[in-house]
This record gives structure tokens, sequence and C-alpha cells, in this order.
């Protein structure tokens, strides 16, 4: 793990005033040290970073970290208390959304007089915000995958097979390509299912002259991949025409605007613009995207609440989206990363309107 990102947990006690930090999220530590198993924290200091853990763990710690001293415990709240004592560390901070109040609670009752416990939140949400090339490589393998898998199952969408059919058959793929596991549960939605911007698989059969939206991903080391692809059986009604002619619109303006210094805010703006232009935008419910790394939704969030701008290096999606009750809807969704003078997308599938003949 390179020794740039190690720095990075360390750049926070300054920034906020501590002795030590306490990394308790999984991806967090894993950005940082590692390590991959599911049980440990990781100790920042100014000096040295530890890495605590179990038994459980031990020769795992010591075959992933390198950059942290891997120290057992038998019991974590204890083992931390005492690590802190042993540094003479007293104000520690800590993750605000991952560890509990009531561990918080048990790890002031320690050392009431001793250790002073800081909760730190929004410092902490960009920590992974700009990839390097090692996860620039992982997400674009996890990308390509999507790419090999989708152009495997898309034979098999035909009238008559079942969302959930298709929605496995995706899963088992992309797993037999080398994907570690799939990044969420995988949506197909068809027909008037379609107007479901988080329409999981069904059993629904899919018919002919209707849309159906595939929204699907892995994970590569660790990373994932994340995209969306709308496409037609047979002949589609205008009306559905026109959504899928206004989502693409967007899709592509919005595509366009990325460059570093945007407000992330102006680029939702850009592609809610062209979707209010064409009548639709009480059908476009969600933002327009979010950051994708060791999490499929982290940072930065990219919608009309956002106060980040772009950044190079950030990757992020952009996925515009229309959705019609009792009509159906469409969604079109690349997952991009910022550039030096605009962004490249790392999703492949082609987003141009493509209908299967019925």
């Amino acid at each position: 793990m390179s020794i740039m990102r190690a720095q990075q947990g360390k750049n926070l006690l300054q920034a906020c005033d501590l002795d030590a930090f306490l990394f308790s999220d999984r991806s967090n530590i894993r950005y940082l040290c590692g390590f991959t198993g599911t049980d440990g924290v990781l100790l920042v200091t100014g000096d040295a970073d530890y890495f605590l853990t179990d038994s459980r763990y031990g020769t795992q710690a010591k075959e992933q970290v390198r950059t942290a001293e891997v120290r057992e415990y038998q019991v974590k709240l204890d083992g931390i208390v005492s690590l802190l004592k042993e540094k003479g560390l007293r104000r520690i901070g800590f993750e605000a959304e991952t560890l509990s109040y009531a561990t918080v609670q048990r790890l002031r009752d320690k050392e009431p007089a001793a250790l002073e416990w800081v909760a730190v939140d929004k410092p902490i949400l960009s920590l992974r915000g700009i990839k390097d090339e090692e996860e620039i490589a992982a997400l674009t393998e996890a990308a390509a995958l999507n790419a090999a898998a989708f152009g495997e199952v898309l034979p098999r969408v035909r009238p008559g097979v079942s969302e959930a059919e298709l929605a496995l058959a995706l899963e088992m793929t992309l797993r037999r390509l080398g994907g570690e596991d799939k990044a969420f549960d995988f949506i197909v939605a068809s027909g008037p299912r379609g107007a479901l911007p988080h329409g999981v698989a069904s059993a629904r059969v899919l018919t002919a002259g209707e849309l159906v939206t595939f929204d699907f991903g892995t994970r590569v080391r660790g990373y994932h991949s994340d995209e969306t692809v709308t496409i037609a059986l047979g002949e589609v009604n205008p009306r559905l025409r026109e959504i899928f002619d206004v989502v693409l619109a967007a899709h592509h303006a919005a595509m366009a605007a990325v460059r570093p210094g945007i407000p992330l805010r102006e680029l939702d703006g850009i592609a809610r613009q062209v979707i209010s232009a064409r009548g639709f935008g009480e059908f476009f419910g969600h933002g327009l995207g979010h950051g994708v790394g060791l999490e499929i939704h982290e940072f930065p969030t990219v919608s009309t609440r956002s106060e980040d701008f772009a950044r190079e290096g950030m990757v992020f999606t952009i996925e515009p989206g229309i959705y019609v009750p009792e009509v159906g809807g469409v969604r079109i969704e690349d997952t991009v990363v910022v550039t030096a003078d605009g962004c490249r997308p790392l999703t492949k599938i082609p987003k141009e309107f493509l209908s299967i003949s019925v």
C-alpha cells in the first residue's frame, strides 16, 4: 500500500488538531493499510501507525499490512485503550458515521479522564476522493468486465425471459469472467417497472415493444463497476423513444461539461435543465451521480445538494433518468474519471439507442 495513502491519514491529525485517529471503517482501513479482513482497527499517530486485530486475523494482517505495526488484542476495546495509554495519546479522532455511539461511550468509560474522543465527519468523506493509478486500473478492469458480460448476456434478452433470469445470468457471467462479487442487487426493470429507479429484478416476463433497463456491476480487487443501459425490445411507442432521447441528451450534456473546478451541483443542473426543457423535470427525482470506489456509493455526491467541485482523479457516475409511472422509464449511466481537461469514461458499453429484433 502506497506511503502517500498512509500520509493522508496523518494529514487528518493536523487538520483536526488530534494526537491520533482511530479508523474502524473497513473501506478506509483497506485504503490506508491494505487489510481486507472484517475485524480490526487502524490507529494513526504522528510518529507511527498501528493495526490492531485479534488472533483470527493476525497472520492475514502481517501478510497484508505494510505501513503499520501489527498488534493483536484479546479484547478489542481494552487493546485500543492500552495502546493509547502506552503512547501517551490523549485527543483521539474517530469516524463519526462508522463508530457507534455505544462503542464510543464504552471507550470513554475505560479512561474518562485521560482520553478525549473527537467525532470527525466531513474531512473523512473526501479521504478516498482522488483515485491513484492503482485504483483507476482496478476500476477500469471492473468496468471492462461489465462490457464483456453484457455482450454475452445480450442475446438472451428476448420476450418471454424474466427479469430475474437476466439478472442471474449477468451475475454468473461476471463471476465466471473474474469478478469478485456483484456490486449490488442488480436492477432489471422492464415495461412499466422501468419507472422504478431501484426496480430490483423481479419475476416479470419481458414482452415486445417495451424498454428494459439494466443497472449492474462487479468488483475487482475491492473496486466497483457501476453502469446502466436501457434497450428496446423491438419497436417502442414514440413517447418511450422520446424519453430515451431526452435522457441520452442530458447524459451527453453532463459528460461534455465535466472538467476540474466545475461545481458538482452545476453538473447536476446541466442534465436537469435538458430534461426539464422537454417537460420531464418532475420525473427526474434523484441526483445525477455518486462517487464509486471501494464502496459502490461514496464521495463525492453529484446533486443539487453538493458543495464540492470536480477535481482531477475523482471518479463518479453520470446517470440521468426519467421515470413516468405506469408508462416506463430510462436511465443511462457511465462511470467517469476526471482528467486534466475533461473526463474519461471507464465504462464502455455503447449508450446509443439499441432496439433488439423480436
